[in-house]
């Protein structure tokens, strides 16, 4: 079969020569690259599964044909990642309040997982603490911990940042960049920080506006979580509380949901105690160690070969879960992100057809992502080309399908003087940067290109889900009727490829990539971290290397 679908791929885009490309990058061809691998064939991509490896078949079969070179292990194509897979089973879940119970349903009123190796949780009457935004950072003057013991106890966060919901004259707007989340409104840091502080189990309560997207998502995994190696071991439970069930929980615990939401937004909050709630899980869990694999390919710079830009997307989606209301079973990831892998495979195109750059070029496609990153963070944990040397990393994940666009939008906006590269490639196509749209939604901090941010690397993302395009059919409404079609799909199986799709506004955002890649591979540039940017001061930790 895979012989089958890679040779089917490739009469495809043999035949896919198209009068609709806006430069190196086709159109045509990413359409029927997304089209294979969001095929039932792939199965939804998930890592550890028989349909990473078609993908990952696929994907290097493809990088051959282009003739680029192996970046793996061992002078091979791919990567090895280990990861820990985990799955919950059956049990129960429940708190306990004023001697009454008030069972919570997994996947109805709560949803949670484990990111450890064990083969059950087992939490017994641990007493409940709300912590408001678990934010604990000094730099800011914050602390919303305020030296509480958390040891054996269930800490409860309200997701996005302190200043998310304030308004105009409380003194925490604009400490936390106002409606622009900064990582300390990730889940990501609420669970490594509740983890830092001692706690047995960490819920973040869901609202749809914090979060940036709706309860239909947080189920999506279906119990699964996939972790990899930590310095600090996590939580033993973590997950999401549904809104309501969150108010009737504070309810019946004597506090009002309401009311703390507007207490947390103060520095000088401090830890509430949920009465006499307790919580107790008693969870079946299976694990194990599956390998997956980073696929990665390179293109060496001809008078710098130890310095690199970097090309990435993630391959992975959520694989065969729960059927949707039309009985399909299998997430295909369509848009997210097999778009964004199609571009990368049409970069790593163009770059081969054109004269070899100075510096090495990186095509990295990741596993994971939709794990919290695992496959990039671990290729920044075990870079095979240095990171002090990385001039930038490119990354895409998620572009619009609804054709060309006035405008492109970045996110992240102000980081590092990238975006003046970005801003010159759009105008040579006759477009503008727009700011993100949605900048509560903290899409700098949601993508592959941040495993290496955080070690100093500055980076572009483009992403779709950043706010509505200007779009050259139908303006800023028709841009904000896409996005909003497209979150209803978002991590479900209606995210699928349709032959109604029209890529060139998607072309012409991986043709910005081209230029600017361009740009950087054959100069001597260094982009740099803007002023204010937390990631200056890592970077310059690097700045010997290269002089």
């Amino acid at each position: 079969m895979r012989g089958t679908m890679i040779g089917l791929a490739a009469c495809a885009l043999a035949a896919t020569a198209s009068a609709e490309s806006v430069g190196p990058v086709d159109p045509a061809a990413m359409s029927a690259t997304v089209r294979m691998l969001a095929s039932d064939a792939f199965e939804g991509r998930a890592p550890g599964t028989p349909g990473e490896a078609r993908t990952v078949d696929y994907l290097v079969a493809r990088l051959k044909a282009l003739g680029l070179e192996p970046a793996g292990d061992n002078g091979g194509w791919t990567q090895a990642v280990p990861l820990l897979r985990t799955q919950i089973g059956a049990g129960a879940i429940g708190v306990e309040v004023g001697g009454k119970a008030m069972p919570l349903a997994q996947r109805s009123d709560i949803y949670v997982s484990t990111m450890r190796p064990v083969d059950r949780i087992a939490i017994q009457h641990a007493p409940m603490v709300f912590v408001g935004y678990g934010v604990k950072a000094p730099e800011r003057g914050w602390d919303d911990f305020k030296g509480v013991d958390l040891h054996g106890k269930v800490a409860v966060f309200l997701v996005n940042d302190p200043d998310f919901n304030a308004a105009a004259g409380e003194p925490v707007t604009g400490r936390f960049g106002g409606r622009a989340m900064t990582y300390y409104g990730r889940w990501t840091y609420k669970f490594e920080e509740a983890a830092r502080q001692g706690a047995v189990a960490a819920l973040i309560v869901h609202d749809t506006a914090g979060a940036g997207y709706g309860w239909s998502t947080v189920i999506a995994p279906g119990g699964i979580g996939y972790a990899i190696a930590q310095a600090t071991p996590p939580v033993l439970m973590q997950g999401w509380i549904e809104g309501e069930a969150a108010r009737r929980l504070f309810s019946a615990s004597g506090q009002d949901l309401d009311a703390l939401r507007v207490a947390a937004r103060r520095a000088d909050f401090r830890p509430v105690v949920l009465g006499d709630a307790r919580f107790s899980a008693d969870l079946a869990v299976t694990h194990e160690t599956v390998q997956s694999r980073n696929v990665l390919a390179k293109l060496t710079g001809t008078a710098h070969p130890d310095e690199t830009v970097m090309f990435g997307a993630h391959w992975d989606a959520y694989g065969v879960g729960a059927p949707d209301a039309d009985g399909h079973t299998v997430r295909a990831g369509a848009a997210d992100d097999a778009v964004g892998v199609a571009g990368v495979l049409e970069l790593a195109r163009a770059f081969k057809a054109a004269p070899r750059p100075q510096r090495t070029l990186l095509f990295a496609l990741w596993t994971a992502e939709e794990r919290n990153l695992l496959g990039s963070e671990y290729y920044a944990a075990h870079p095979v080309m240095p990171l002090e040397k990385t001039a930038a990393n490119l990354t895409i994940d998620v572009l619009q399908t609804a054709g060309p666009a006035h405008d492109v939008l970045t996110v992240g906006e102000g980081q590092s003087d990238l975006d003046g590269l970005l801003a010159r490639a759009a105008a040579a196509q006759g477009r503008t940067v727009a700011p993100e749209g949605l900048p509560e939604r903290g899409l700098f901090y949601r993508a592959d290109h941040f495993s290496v941010v955080r070690h100093g690397v500055p980076a572009l993302l483009l992403m779709g889900m950043s706010g509505g395009s200007d779009l050259v059919a139908g303006g800023k409404a028709a841009g904000d009727a896409w996005l909003t079609a497209y979150m209803k799909c978002y991590h479900q199986p209606c995210d699928t490829w349709s032959p109604q799709w029209n890529l060139r506004g998607a072309a012409q955002d991986v043709d910005l990539f081209y230029s600017i890649g361009l740009t950087l591979a054959n100069g001597r540039a260094w982009p740099q971290w803007s002023n204010g940017s937390e990631f200056k001061a890592t970077r310059a930790t690097s700045a010997a290397a290269r002089r």
